[in-house]
C-alpha cells in the first residue's frame, strides 16, 4: 500500500461513510463520537438553509409572484428546491462519455445506465442516493414531496416520459446529485424531442451547483442543439466548467490541435472575453477497460487536470450553504428589478385611452424605457434583461393586466437584500474555505516534487472521488471543540495522556476556531527534521478532508506520525500504528 496514495492508489476519503449523511444513526465507538460531533456542525447548515426558506419566502417569493416572474424568468423556488442536495449537471453530444464519468465518479454503474458508442441515453436521469437501487418514473418524481423536481411539471407529459430519477446506496450521493442528459447529436442531425430541451437544461441550470460541458477529442462540431443549450447558459458562467475527454487516445501532437480546435469552437458559441477553464481527462471506472489506443505521453498531464477537477467537486457541498445564499440573492435582485419594470410599464398606461397604443410604443423600445427605469430607482444597468429576450416574453401578456409596482414589495425586498441576507452571511466564517492544497502546496514549494512518486499512468484512473463532505461541515473539527472530550470518547481532562500534543496545539492553534492553518502546522512538523518528502506524506495523511487546516485530532495524527518515521519505521507500519494507537482504525482502514 503507498503512503502517499493512502492504499492502492485511491485519493483520501474526505468523510467516514457513517457521518455522510445528516441524521444517519451513530454506530457505537469512535465513529459514534464524531458522528455526534459532526451533527453540531451540520446544524449551522440546516439553520442557513432553514432561514433561507424563510425569507424567500416570506419577502422575495410575493414579488416574483406579483409580477409574474414565472413568465419570463422562472417558476418561485420551493422549499424543497432551496434544500436541496448540490447539484451536478452533465451536458455534451452523444458518446462524450457523460454516463461513464458519472460511473467513474461513483465508482459503480447506477440503475437503468448504459454506455455504447450509439447515443444510449434518451432521457435526462438524476442520479440521488437511496437505500437501494431502484428507478422513480419522470411523473412519481415530480409529485413526489420528498424530490425537488415539482417544478419539471410545466414541460408537461412528454418530458416527464423522458426522466428519471435513478436512486443508489453510495456515499458520493449522500450529499450530491449528479444529472446525466440525452446525448446531442452533432451536425444537423437533429430530432425533435416533443418539449423544450434548452428550456429544460435552464431549469436545471438555475438549480445546479456545476455545470460540466463534456468535449470529446474526437468530435468537436457543435450542433445547432448544444449551441443553444450552451448559450442557454448564460448567467450561469461561474458554474460552467469545460472537460475534453478521452484525451488519452490521442498523442501529444493530436491533443495540442484539438485543444485549439474546440477552443476555436467555443469562441464562436460563448462570445465572452474571458478564457474558459479547460479540463483535459480520460475518465474511466476502475472496472471497466478503456476503449481504443491508449497513448501514454499525455499521461502526467491528465493526472494533474483530473486532480484539479476532482478538487473543484470536492468543494460543492462544502460551500452548498453559501451557495445557496448567493444564488437567493441573485435571484432577489432579479426580481427585484423585474417588478421596477413591470410596474413602470404599468404605470406608464394612460388612465383612459390609448391603453394599446402606448403599451406597444413602450415595447418597440425597450431599451429606452429601461434606461428611464435605472435613472428613476437608481438600479445598476447590469441587473436587467436582455430586451429583445424579455420583447419576446412580453408578447404572451398584456401590460394592463399587470400589477402597478408595490412599494411594499419592493420595501421587502429590499430589506431582505440589505439585512437579512448580510445576516446569514456572518454565519460563515471569514476566511470561508481555504483550498484544499494550501498545506500540500506549502511542502512541495520547496522538496519541487509533485504529489506521488508513483507515474500518473499507474494512478491517475484509481482516483475517483470518494465520498465527499456533508454540506458546511467542519468535519473532524467538531470533534476537536472545548467541551472536554475528544473524537475517540475519552474523557481528556480525566486522561489527558490521550492527546500527548494537546498543549502545543492549544499554543500554536486559533483559540476561537480551534484549528491549525497550514503555515503553523509546517512550522512545527519541519522541527522533526525529516526531509520535505517525507513532510508532504504526513501532511497528506493527517489533512484526510483536505481543507488545508488541521483540528486537534489530525495534528496528534501529523505528530505521532513525525516520531514514528525519525525512527526509521516503514511508512505504511508507522501509519497503522499512529491511527491503532488513537482508536482510529475505521478511519485508517477506510484510506
Amino acid at each position: 500500500m503507498s503512503f502517499i496514495n493512502k492504499g492502492k492508489g485511491k485519493e483520501p476519503s474526505l468523510t467516514p461513510a457513517a457521518s455522510a449523511t445528516p441524521g444517519a444513526s451513530a454506530a457505537s465507538g469512535p465513529a459514534s463520537a464524531i458522528s455526534d460531533a459532526l451533527t453540531a456542525e451540520e446544524r449551522v447548515y440546516q439553520e442557513t438553509i432553514h432561514q433561507l426558506q424563510k425569507t424567500y419566502a416570506k419577502k422575495i417569493k410575493p414579488l416574483e409572484q406579483a409580477y409574474c416572474f414565472e413568465g419570463f424568468h422562472s417558476a418561485p423556488l420551493t422549499a424543497q428546491d432551496i434544500g436541496s442536495k448540490p447539484m451536478v449537471l452533465l451536458l455534451g453530444q452523444y458518446s462524450t462519455g457523460k454516463t461513464t464519468f458519472v460511473e467513474y465518479l461513483l465508482g459503480e454503474s447506477y440503475p437503468g445506465a448504459h454506455v455504447g458508442i450509439e447515443p444510449t441515453t434518451d432521457r435526462f436521469v438524476a442520479i440521488m442516493n437511496g437505500p437501494e437501487p431502484k428507478v422513480i418514473p419522470g411523473h412519481a418524481a415530480a409529485v413526489s414531496g420528498d424530490l425537488p423536481f415539482s417544478g419539471l411539471t410545466k414541460f408537461g407529459t412528454k418530458f416527464l416520459s423522458r426522466f428519471q430519477v435513478a436512486q443508489l446506496n453510495n456515499p458520493l450521493l449522500s450529499n450530491l446529485t449528479l444529472i446525466d442528459t440525452p446525448g446531442i447529436l452533432s451536425g444537423s442531425k437533429q430530432i425533435q424531442r416533443g418539449y423544450d430541451f434548452t428550456s429544460v437544461i435552464n431549469w436545471f441550470a438555475d438549480r445546479s451547483d456545476l455545470i460540466l460541458l463534456l468535449f470529446d477529442s474526437y468530435k468537436l462540431d457543435i450542433s445547432d442543439e448544444f449551441k443553444g443549450a450552451i448559450q442557454s447558459l448564460r448567467g450561469h458562467e461561474d458554474k460552467v466548467r469545460i472537460v475534453l475527454n478521452k484525451c488519452n487516445q490521442v498523442n501529444q501532437q493530436q491533443l495540442m490541435r484539438v485543444y485549439g480546435a474546440m477552443m476555436w469552437s467555443l469562441g464562436k458559441v460563448i462570445p465572452t472575453p474571458e478564457v474558459n477553464r479547460v479540463y483535459l481527462g480520460s475518465f474511466w471506472p476502475r472496472y471497466k477497460t478503456p476503449v481504443g489506443t491508449v497513448y501514454e505521453d499525455n499521461a502526467e498531464l491528465i493526472a494533474s487536470e483530473q486532480r484539479d477537477l476532482l478538487r473543484d467537486l470536492r468543494s460543492i457541498p462544502k460551500n452548498a450553504a453559501l451557495r445557496r445564499v448567493n444564488e437567493i440573492v441573485k435571484r432577489a435582485r432579479q426580481a427585484r428589478v423585474h417588478a421596477h419594470i413591470i410596474g413602470h410599464l404599468r404605470s406608464e398606461l394612460p388612465a383612459m385611452f390609448g391603453k394599446d397604443k402606448k403599451a406597444k410604443a413602450m415595447v418597440e423600445d425597450l431599451p429606452a424605457e429601461f434606461r428611464k427605469i435605472q435613472t428613476r430607482y437608481n438600479l445598476p444597468p447590469g441587473d436587467f434583461p436582455n430586451p429583445e429576450a424579455f420583447k419576446n416574453d412580453l408578447e404572451a401578456f398584456k401590460i394592463v393586466d399587470f400589477n402597478k409596482l408595490s412599494l411594499k414589495l419592493i420595501g421587502n425586498a429590499d430589506d431582505a437584500l440589505s439585512v437579512d441576507f448580510p445576516k446569514l452571511m456572518q454565519r460563515f466564517p471569514t476566511d470561508s474555505r481555504k483550498s484544499a492544497d494550501i498545506g500540500l502546496d506549502t511542502f512541495e514549494e520547496e522538496s519541487g516534487s509533485g504529489r506521488s512518486s508513483e507515474k500518473p499512468s499507474q494512478r491517475h484512473l484509481e482516483t475517483p472521488i470518494g465520498v465527499v463532505p456533508p454540506p458546511y461541515s467542519a468535519l473532524s473539527a467538531a470533534a476537536s471543540s472545548s467541551s472536554g472530550r475528544n473524537p475517540f470518547g475519552e474523557d481528556t481532562e480525566r486522561n489527558p495522556g490521550i492527546l500527548r500534543y494537546r498543549a502545543l496545539f492549544d499554543e500554536i492553534s486559533d483559540p476561537h476556531r480551534r484549528m491549525l492553518a497550514a503555515e503553523g502546522a509546517r512550522e512545527v512538523l519541519s522541527q522533526s527534521g525529516l526531509p520535505n518528502e517525507r513532510l508532504r506524506e504526513v501532511w497528506n495523511i493527517a489533512d484526510w478532508d483536505m481543507r488545508g487546516e488541521l483540528d486537534q485530532v489530525q495534528f496528534e495524527v501529523a505528530m505521532r506520525l513525525c516520531e514514528h518515521l525519525k525512527n526509521k519505521e516503514a511508512p505504511d507500519a508507522a501509519k497503522q500504528q499512529v491511527f491503532a494507537e488513537l482508536g482510529l482504525l475505521n478511519r485508517f482502514n477506510s484510506q
